[in-house]
């Protein structure tokens, strides 16, 4: 059973930094791809920055150049750096792993999510 844990939410002002971490049980199997979503209320769950096992990371256009994701392959964690955050940040940010069982068994798990308020 895979379990999926994040820590480091929380509410601050306008400016102000955050750094989410998501660490993943177990560790006999292969973690394809990290990554961390969110979703505010009223709207759907939204990419925020993600990892491939080896490629370079991908963000939304919303984050880039403030918001920075990072991966230890060894203690199967994935971080995100959020600095000069804004309200609408605002959200749950959930982290999501792809996990590979074998060539064509891949399976995506998810967090419980964590919630992070920036205030004006």
């Amino acid at each position: 059973q895979v379990q999926v844990e994040e820590s480091g939410g929380g509410l601050v002002q306008a400016g102000g930094s955050l750094r989410l971490s998501c660490v993943v049980s177990s560790s006999t199997f292969d973690i394809n791809t990290m990554g961390w979503y969110r979703q505010s209320p009223g709207k759907q769950r939204e990419l925020v920055a993600q990892m491939g096992l080896g490629t370079s990371p991908n963000y939304a256009d919303s984050v880039k150049g403030r918001f920075t994701i990072s991966r230890d392959n060894a203690k199967n964690t994935v971080d995100l750096q959020m600095n000069s955050l804004k309200p609408e940040d605002t959200a749950i940010y959930y982290c999501r792993v792809i996990v590979r069982y074998s060539r064509d068994n891949l399976r995506q798990y998810w967090g419980q999510g964590t919630q992070v308020t920036v205030s004006s």
